[in-house]
């Protein structure tokens, strides 16, 4: 298998990099130095593995702000960003005495003519090559990407940040022409209509389009040739995390977002213990066939499948039928050395499968129903929840954790579209976070109504897709609002009052394929599909796991059409109330207030 991401985006990506970075490398025979900021480290990281850029002349790879010994004889490539800190740090390798041979500076976007000059004067003559490469975006997944940037959130939301919006906005405008000139596209631009809530009117999206938009024309502005870039056969939509609230804070049951939920993964990284009581890591990306094959699917299908694998692996061997142990892959490892990595792989998903099973038995499934039917707003015959109350009230008396009430209340306020001051009050002393009410009030920031009022009764009661003949578990029978969306936008069905052109696309865009002989219907490779059309999904303050699959899922129903989806960051359930909470705290708080997760 390949070492370098064969995957969509990161692909893309790294062909990139080769084209510009490793091409001018190759211009010379010695070997060079890669240093790196804190960015471009999680960047190449995300798309390419060292053996990679060992095999293209790059002997070591060093931080670009820590403490490194002169290296004369080489040449080092500096890949960062076009901040005063990274152009400082590179400064200073040069200006008193020379660490390395010659520079060569690529950046991730536009350097300002400030830095530029600066770095000029005081280090010009060891600079052989200074380059933008238009990249300040992080490849997530193959149809993921986000801009590294969760503090955006609260610039964005919290009122203490009113005057970091503009820049915020600014800053993750430009990102998004970064990945619409990675990607070679042009897109129309629109964006969810602006929402209006008590005296206040939520118009982020509007703002961000057209950001995007003067930033698409002037990097269009002029090709190679001289001549003016068209739109292409895309389009980006721009939406706010208050478009959805239900999707973000729901219990998933399939694998990638329930493991994400309720598992301590941090950076990828899920950590587990051997049967010998030994910890180990394993790290959750496409790279692992098994993950990227399983990630989406329910975790009653994943739990099925991971045994029969496994018994694929070791058809020649006997094996006792019945459950498939850890135990027992331990042994199958030691018996069958030339499988080791692959079973190995299976005993990853193996753990990971049966600590959500173990929380889902424990205490997810009795809340399961409940949050369904809530979001919902119908039980599993069908039949309409007309007090939603009723259905609350067995999750306050249960034994839940605090997040889970909190999860549950909100998703009861959420089917009002707001309540009264009183219940709600009940309902926070019910919870226990008299003092902490943020977690629930805060939410109005997003322009999602807490307190009911005549004004906004017919808010988010827009129609859903009728998914009645779609196959579903009957805990899993919400689908976020985001895939109804998409399937809109590639059926050419959104309505243009809910969903404003900022620029118009090409006349006849319809993401389903009927526009273009071009497009070919029965594609499967990527490299297929972008003889269609793309749809790029841009989300203010956050994406959820559930939504990053809807990206997948329509992809995979439409064939000809791409959809891309992206924010500034992505979010589990516990990190969104986090960062709802803390939106009103003063900005140099450090301490913020943490539920045990029970």
């Amino acid at each position: 298998m390949a070492t370098v991401s064969e995957h969509g985006l990161k692909r893309v990506v790294w062909q990139r990099i080769k084209e510009t970075i490793i091409e001018d490398c190759k211009k010379s025979e010695i070997w060079k130095i890669l240093i790196l900021d804190h960015f471009t480290t999680k960047l190449l990281s995300s798309c390419c593995k060292m053996s990679d850029l060992m095999q293209e002349g790059i002997t070591i790879v060093e931080d670009l702000y820590k403490s490194r010994e002169p290296v004369l004889e080489m040449k080092a490539i500096y890949f960062m960003t076009p901040t005063e800190k990274c152009v400082d740090a590179f400064i200073g390798d040069f200006k008193l005495k020379p660490k390395y041979k010659a520079a060569y500076v690529y950046f991730t976007d536009y350097c300002l003519d400030d830095l530029f000059n600066k770095m000029k004067l005081h280090c010009g003559k060891y600079i052989r090559v200074c380059k933008e490469l238009n990249i300040s975006f992080l490849p997530l997944e193959s149809q993921v990407f986000t801009c590294d940037n969760p503090g955006a959130f609260r610039s964005i939301y919290s009122p203490r940040c009113s005057q970091d919006k503009e820049n915020t906005l600014e800053t993750l405008a430009a990102q998004i022409v970064t990945l619409c000139a990675t990607l070679d596209e042009n897109p129309g631009v629109r964006y969810k209509k602006e929402t209006k809530l008590e005296n206040t009117t939520l118009d982020n999206a509007k703002k961000l389009a057209v950001l995007v938009d003067c930033k698409l024309t002037e990097h269009y502005d002029m090709d190679d040739n001289g001549k003016k870039k068209g739109k292409t056969q895309a389009q980006l939509l721009i939406v706010e995390r208050g478009f959805d609230p239900v999707t973000p804070i729901l219990h998933e049951l399939t694998y990638q977002a329930m493991a994400y939920d309720l598992v301590p993964i941090k950076n990828d990284i899920y950590k587990y213990k051997s049967k010998d009581g030994s910890e180990k890591e394993a790290l959750l990306n496409e790279d692992d066939q098994l993950w990227a094959r399983l990630r989406h699917m329910h975790i009653a299908e994943v739990s099925e499948q991971i045994p029969k694998l496994v018994k694929e692996i070791s058809a020649n061997k006997k094996q006792p039928d019945g459950k498939i142990t850890i135990s027992g892959l331990s042994q199958l490892m030691k018996k069958m050395p030339h499988f080791r990595k692959q079973v190995a792989q299976k005993t990853v998903h193996l753990n990971l499968t049966e600590d959500c099973m173990n929380h889902f038995q424990k205490n997810v499934e009795k809340l399961c129903k409940a949050e369904q039917d809530l979001a919902v707003g119908s039980d599993v015959e069908g039949v309409k929840v007309k007090d939603p109350m009723r259905t609350l009230l067995p999750v306050l008396l249960h034994p839940h954790g605090t997040y889970d009430k909190i999860r549950a209340v909100l998703l009861y306020i959420f089917s009002l579209n707001g309540t009264t001051e009183e219940n709600l009050n009940k309902l926070i002393q019910h919870v226990k976070i008299e003092e902490d009410r943020e977690f629930i009030l805060n939410w109005r920031e997003l322009g999602v109504p807490i307190i009911s009022s005549p004004s906004f009764t017919s808010m988010r009661k827009s129609s859903r897709r009728d998914r009645t003949q779609e196959e579903t578990y009957s805990l899993s029978r919400w689908t976020p609002v985001i895939k109804d969306v998409m399937e809109d936008a590639v059926e050419n069905k959104l309505e243009t009052r809910e969903w404003p052109h900022q620029s118009e696309c090409p006349a006849a865009w319809n993401g389903s394929g009927a526009v273009s002989a071009r497009q070919k219907h029965k594609a499967s490779s990527q490299d297929e599909r972008r003889s269609g059309s793309r749809l790029i999904i841009f989300v203010i303050g956050g994406i959820s796991y559930s939504e990053m699959r809807s990206a997948y899922q329509v992809t995979q129903s439409v064939k000809s059409c791409e959809v891309i989806i992206g924010s500034s960051h992505i979010v589990t359930p516990m990190e969104l109330l986090d960062d709802i909470q803390a939106l009103n705290k003063p900005t140099t708080t450090k301490e913020t207030f943490t539920i045990v997760k029970e």
